[in-house]
């Protein structure tokens, strides 16, 4: 495979692995809150994190980049926009499930396409705008045929998974830069050396916050440990793709094919969550 399209199995794969870690997150946040569940993600993925990039200098035997001001600047604003994004979903999935909020979330790809061209410089089609707002809306409106299934629990689920969106959609662009902002290496090296790098600061963040303002949430999470070394695996697996895709394209590219997440999602949500929604009835009764 061209390395130009090596970003598509790459998203595949990160899509398939943080569908997988949002239902392990959502069953943590009924036994230690949302910030309690948003923590573990960070806290547990870091090592794994610290592994991948032990892995890849061992492989690759690259020396790691030399980090600046602007790569910190850009980790600062990825690692902070994905906590708020990460504690928004999580919120969100209180109130609805999985399919319908990773419907919500959905939205984001308009709005990265945004910010990397006003941040990034990222270029945008017309072609490929196109295509972007065509598999945003065709998403919403299978998800939501009516828009009474939209706000049917209330205005918040769905006032939460667009501000979600909109900060994970901050979040890659960060992310993004972070990666382009380092002075040397390959894409991998790049990719999973700014992995290392943000999923500890954001580890450092959250130990703080909740140390000082929540230590019931900080001492669930440690105290859930076994059942949370998966969902940190499964987090940092995901992320270590997200980031490459976001090394080799630009971030609109990655989380718009990302959309597959949301069949995921209706999946795992169907089967293993007994949760149904417009899209799963639909497609059920088509099968019947």
């Amino acid at each position: 495979m061209s390395l130009s399209l090596l970003w598509i199995p790459a998203t595949l794969a990160a899509a398939a692995a943080q569908t997988a870690r949002n239902t392990m997150q959502r069953r943590l946040t009924q036994t230690i809150g949302t910030v309690g569940a948003t923590q573990v993600s960070f806290l547990y993925g870091f090592p794994f994190a610290l592994l991948f990039l032990a892995l890849v200098v061992a492989l690759t035997r690259e020396r790691l980049p030399r980090p600046d001001g602007e790569f910190a600047l850009f980790l600062l604003l990825g690692a902070v926009m994905q906590i708020l994004a990460t504690a928004l979903m999580l919120a969100a999935m209180r109130e609805r499930s999985l399919a319908v909020v990773t419907a919500i979330l959905k939205t984001e790809p308009v709005q990265i396409a945004l910010f990397g061209f006003l941040v990034l410089g990222d270029a945008l089609t017309p072609t490929g705008a196109l295509a972007i707002g065509i598999a945003t809306a065709g998403v919403i409106v299978m998800s939501f045929p009516n828009v009474s299934d939209l706000t049917r629990s209330g205005l918040r689920p769905a006032v939460y998974g667009v501000a979600a969106g909109a900060c994970f959609a901050l979040s890659a662009t960060g992310f993004r830069g972070a990666i382009l902002a380092l002075d040397a290496g390959s894409f991998l090296i790049r990719a999973t050396t700014t992995l290392a790098w943000s999923l500890g600061l954001q580890t450092a963040i959250l130990l703080a916050w909740l140390a000082i303002l929540n230590r019931a949430a900080l001492i669930g999470s440690l105290r859930v440990w076994r059942s949370s070394l998966g969902a940190g695996f499964l987090g940092a697996f995901a992320s270590q793709f997200w980031f490459i895709g976001f090394s080799l394209t630009t971030a609109a590219n990655v989380r718009t094919l990302a959309l597959v997440e949301v069949m995921m999602a209706q999946v795992v949500s169907h089967r293993l969550l007994a949760h149904s929604s417009p899209l799963t009835k639909s497609a059920w009764s088509d099968s019947i």
